[in-house]
């Protein structure tokens, strides 16, 4: 066997172990994740957990339909098996958020060894901020976007005359004529309920994304004010995209959106002050107006190289 061969076979070995670790860190949160989605189907009341959470998912389509006029909200499923692939349709994603702390601490045990001391410190608190903006986002959308969105779909016409047609009894005269009536789907109105729950939770990832990019010196608070104004258009594009063609909607989507951007670069400002005085203190600082001006990110760099 050759030198070479040797030294092939010396940098393979680790990477075998480094995937041997990462399979079983993926086990783990495949694991986690699928018993995560077993709780959602144990039994509370009568009903699986599941079930009370997409009652709870409906809240506000059902208050708005009972503010225009619908005493008795009822959801309709169409399929026999719809009712129940929307109940693991919601065990799917609640329980990939309640899994998430697990899979994310085996996410973490998985990149910390190869990290500075720095670089643990700096992503740790982002691995926390990250879920809780989710949540953050998810609440917004749920409490607020949702409401809005559904009064909008369904309030094209007279809101008396679309439940008419369901709450008549023998009691009253049921109209002459072809009616319309509003009789909400579950399948499809959950569809759109978790459309803007992930939409929403995602955007409310801006902040944590961008700071952590200024961060690692991938984005600077300067580069982000200047595209500004491609920012605002592109947020625009997906307030259109994603909410109704309801102007309210799109500019209450549009202005927290924006206003995260705008947080983002706020936020990746103090990163970039936070360092300049920690270089400064070091000493490794340095501002020369005649000679080239050091790149304080390779400075940095360069001494932790010399200390690993």
């Amino acid at each position: 066997m050759s030198a070479s061969d040797d030294d092939i076979e010396d940098s393979a070995a680790p990477l075998i172990e480094h995937l041997a670790e990462l399979r079983t860190r993926l086990i783990r949160s495949v694991i986690a994740f699928i018993v995560a989605m077993c709780v959602f189907f144990i039994p509370v009341q009568g009903d699986f957990i599941a079930e009370h959470v997409l009652k709870f998912l409906f809240v506000p389509i059902e208050q708005t339909m009972r503010a225009m006029g619908n005493p008795t909200p009822t959801f309709q499923f169409t399929a026999g098996q719809e009712l129940l692939f929307a109940q693991f349709r919601v065990s799917m994603v609640f329980g990939l958020g309640l899994s998430f702390p697990f899979i994310g601490f085996q996410l973490w045990r998985f990149v910390a060894p190869g990290l500075y001391k720095n670089e643990k410190n700096a992503f740790l608190p982002f691995l926390i901020a990250s879920p809780l903006m989710f949540i953050l986002g998810a609440s917004f959308a749920h409490f607020v976007v949702t409401p809005l969105a559904v009064a909008f779909l369904i309030g094209f016409a007279d809101a008396s005359s679309l439940f008419d047609a369901v709450t008549a009894d023998g009691g009253e005269a049921v109209k002459e004529g072809l009616q319309f009536a509003f009789q909400p789907k579950v399948d499809e109105n959950l569809r759109l309920v978790l459309v803007f729950i992930l939409a929403f939770g995602l955007c409310f990832q801006l902040p944590v994304l961008l700071t952590l990019m200024g961060k690692a010196g991938l984005v600077s608070a300067e580069g982000l004010a200047a595209v500004r104004k491609f920012a605002a258009v592109g947020i625009l594009v997906l307030a259109a995209v994603v909410t109704p063609p309801d102007v309210i909607t799109q500019l209450i989507l549009f202005t927290v959106v924006f206003g995260l951007y705008e947080l983002s670069i706020f936020l990746v400002r103090m990163v970039e002050k936070r360092r300049e005085a920690d270089l400064r203190a070091q000493g490794l600082w340095f501002e020369d107006d005649d000679e080239e001006e050091e790149d304080p990110l390779m400075a940095e760099f360069d001494k932790d190289e010399d200390a690993k």
